[in-house]
């Protein structure tokens, strides 16, 4: 027996074959990601990341909304009212997984990284994305603070080598000010912010400080007091540019590339940057190596590395997980190291990574292995709110030394 279709049902097939592509047409996800404007990888960058993913993923759009690193903090945590209308992938600094974990911000993806993955990433990576022992995210920005110098100054000041420690970095920046090279050889992201707190870390890696006592916080210890100590210093002996005081790493980044500075502390995004004759007055004469420590032939760094995670609100955790899992993916870090380099171990022996920034690479190899992590605690951004006031106060010559510090760390006991 032989089916004949009336036109009737003739209509109603082709009925069905349209909704079944409007259905499918309608099947597309549409993720909402945040992220920052500053230092790593550029907007453009994180745009083009973007557009090749959906070129892979034609089902999934994804919205980008970026705003300056001050602000992302707060809007992670606004977004927890908007519910699943809120954000799906949010970019996340190394200091708030214990914050975000206690008010229950991000979702627990430790399953879906295998151990084969997370043996190829480097430690402090991993560590930016971990908190009691689960992950909150995939690492994607690994970095710390490097310090910059500019070649053409030192060498007309008879400087042959770059400072092997803090106090060579002083020594050779009282040479550069007496001879008249430059006005304020130092220039730091010192402003009442976050940044202040990286560059304070730093220092106090340095001088193998630490933040606690006694399983406490704690500030006053010895490490503590040498880097707030070293900080005034630089500023009474006019060695560090005082706008310091009110500058972010983008004001570090184009006092040092106008020729302003002669020695700058600033994130890996710089160098490439501070190399480009389209935006430097200074490119080919840009040295990096890794922070210095308090005796020659040690170092020093923070953790300032970030990373991405799912919302845990969102309504299509596997779809955000394929734009995280493609962002952090090695071929994609590798394209894009300009800025920000791979936390993926094997990247930092590839060519391709390696051409026009061999420096910063052998910097990075020693760098990356002494970052010292910001204070661990569920009520991080008090803290450092508490710690920017503090240091500001000693900064501007307000309270010394030890009083500030003393009082940070009062203040501090009062957060437990």
């Amino acid at each position: 027996m032989s089916l004949r279709f009336t036109p009737a049902a003739t209509l109603c097939a082709l009925s069905a074959l349209t909704l079944g592509y409007s259905v499918s047409a309608l099947a597309e996800t549409t993720l909402s990601a945040l992220f920052m404007t500053q230092a790593a990888y550029s907007e453009a960058d994180i745009r083009a990341m973007t557009a090749d993913f959906t070129k892979q993923h034609p089902d999934i759009k994804v919205n980008l909304e970026f705003v300056p690193y001050e602000a992302l903090h707060d809007k992670i945590v606004a977004a927890r009212g908007a519910g699943d209308k809120g954000y799906d992938v949010v970019l996340f600094d190394a200091i708030w997984p214990a914050e975000f974990n206690k008010y229950g911000l991000l979702q627990d993806v430790s399953a879906r990284i295998p151990a084969e993955e997370s043996n190829k990433i480097f430690d402090g990576a991993i560590s930016t994305v971990t908190y009691k022992d689960k992950r909150w995210g995939m690492p994607w920005i690994l970095d710390t603070k490097y310090l910059y110098y500019n070649k053409a100054m030192l060498a007309k000041a008879g400087i042959t080598t770059p400072p092997a420690t803090w106090a060579d970095v002083e020594k050779q920046s009282e040479i550069l000010k007496e001879k008249g090279i430059v006005k304020y050889p130092l220039v730091w992201s010192w402003s009442q912010s976050e940044a202040l707190l990286c560059d304070y870390t730093t220092l106090v890696s340095a001088f193998k400080g630490d933040f606690y006592k006694d399983g406490k916080l704690n500030f006053t210890n010895s490490g503590a007091m040498k880097a707030i100590n070293y900080m005034k210093e630089t500023l009474d002996k006019g060695l560090t540019n005082p706008n310091s005081r009110e500058y972010l790493e983008e004001d570090v980044r184009k006092s040092f590339s106008n020729g302003d500075a002669a020695f700058a502390l600033n994130w890996t995004y710089m160098y490439n940057m501070a190399n480009d004759p389209k935006q430097s007055k200074v490119a080919g004469d840009v040295g990096v190596i890794p922070a210095p420590g308090e005796t020659a032939g040690g170092a020093s760094g923070v953790n300032g590395s970030m990373g991405l995670g799912i919302a845990k609100a969102s309504a299509h955790p596997d779809q955000a997980w394929e734009y995280i899992s493609y962002m952090t993916s090695q071929p994609v870090q590798n394209k894009y190291a300009k800025l920000s380099l791979p936390i993926w171990k094997s990247s930092y022996e590839d060519p391709a990574v390696q051409k026009d920034q061999e420096q910063l690479i052998a910097a990075a190899k020693t760098s990356l292995n002494v970052m010292l992590s910001r204070p661990v605690t569920a009520d991080y951004s008090r803290l450092s709110n508490i710690l920017q006031q503090n240091i500001q106060a000693v900064l501007q010559g307000k309270t010394p030394a030890q009083d500030g510090m003393e009082a940070a760390t009062k203040a501090a006991d009062r957060l437990r």
